[in-house]
């Protein structure tokens, strides 16, 4: 996926909308500020998500970060690659390392989420 198609929360996770499903992973930057990851928590199929609520973790050396849904929707597909080898994650977080894949509750985009110019500017406003 090209990075500069998605959708992104201000919390760093992104999304691809693809009819009335929503794949959703971290960003780049996201991985890069973890570094060395060690552990990663996703939920079960089925699941409900609330958009903004915490559906995981991502573990590093550094710390434990909450990983937040961008969309609102049910798990119907996790990424059991990632979750065996994080290395596939540090690698490719826009192809490869997707995390879930979400049945959307409502198909619009919804309120918060950043295109990729917008998301570019906050984290150079997070680096400052």
């Amino acid at each position: 996926m090209d990075p500069a198609e998605l959708f992104y929360s201000p919390t760093h996770e992104w999304v691809h909308f693809e009819g009335e499903t929503a794949t959703v992973g971290i960003s780049r930057f996201a991985v890069d500020q973890l570094s060395d990851l060690t552990m990663i928590d996703l939920p079960e199929v089925g699941r409900r998500l609330e958009q903004g609520k915490s559906f995981g973790e991502i573990e590093s050396v550094k710390s434990v970060s909450d990983l937040y849904a961008p969309v609102a929707g049910e798990v119907i597909e996790v990424n059991s690659a990632v979750a065996n080898d994080l290395q596939i994650l540090s690698e490719d977080p826009y192809n490869k390392g997707w995390l879930i894949r979400i049945k959307l509750d409502n198909p619009s985009r919804p309120e918060g989420l950043l295109d990729y110019p917008s998301y570019q500017k906050q984290i150079a406003d997070d680096a400052h």
